[in-house]
């Protein structure tokens, strides 16, 4: 049995038009091993607010987030964040820092009571920071 060129050019097609579709729906999504706490903010014995951010849907997630000011805060990026998310800025703050880690961080403290945006170095991914 002979296979012409025009049903193995199908079947190449077929299998690229699904191994890309795997590949997309599986970006932006959090992995088992997530550290992603729903913007829920961890204080540790430091006094030092701490939150894990991913990426979800091809933005920051969770994109809202909550301090309390005068406590210092940090901002790690989880595994799933990939390409120009991990140039994390917050202009109001000065902060513009490459987490190429996990392990990665940026620390600030809030002084001032708002409402602030963070974004990726390119503006493609953003969220919100609430200091109260």
């Amino acid at each position: 049995m002979e296979i012409s060129k025009s049903t193995l050019y199908g079947i190449g097609i077929f299998v690229i038009i699904v191994a890309t579709g795997y590949f997309l729906s599986q970006n932006g999504q959090d992995s088992s091993s997530s550290s992603i706490d729903n913007g829920v903010i961890t204080a540790t014995g430091e006094e030092v607010q701490e939150i894990v951010i991913g990426m979800k849907n091809y933005n920051y997630y969770p994109n809202t987030i909550k301090f309390k000011a005068g406590i210092p805060a940090k901002i790690r990026l989880d595994e799933s964040v990939t390409g120009c998310f991990r140039s994390f800025t917050i202009k109001e703050f000065g902060i513009k820092k490459y987490l190429a880690t996990p392990s990665d961080y940026v620390e600030f403290t809030p002084e001032k009571p708002g409402t602030y945006t963070f974004a990726c170095s390119m503006g493609m991914g953003y969220g919100t920071l609430i200091v109260e």
